[in-house]
């Protein structure tokens, strides 16, 4: 019992590290200011890249206002992507007896 219960476990950490591996392919693109502002972002949060619009360079301020409400809607989708993605591969470890506890189901 306590190989299959150990078994389980590596396997559902396995998942967990290919689920993770695999949401840093995952590409999100978010976008202010009419898409003069673009953000693309990873399913494991990181920021891979910036677009702005020349248009917002003269003003630092809206600019800053722009990329704030860009980088929180890309975090916000990623995170949401990333919570969803992780459950499901930790679901496996929810079948072990016991593991429901640690995991507050």
């Amino acid at each position: 019992m306590f190989g299959d219960m150990m078994g389980k476990l590596q396997e559902a950490q396995q998942k967990a590290a290919e689920t993770k591996e695999r949401l840093n392919t995952v590409s999100i693109t978010e976008e202010s200011a009419g898409g003069k502002v673009k953000v693309h972002i990873t399913g494991n949060r990181e920021i891979k890249d910036l677009e702005i619009d020349n248009s917002l360079l003269q003003d630092e301020e809206e600019l800053a206002d722009h990329l704030i409400l860009a980088l929180n809607k890309a975090i916000t989708k990623a995170g949401e992507i990333n919570e969803r993605e992780m459950q499901a591969a930790a679901s496996g470890a929810l079948n072990i007896p016991g593991m429901d506890k640690l995991f507050g189901k």
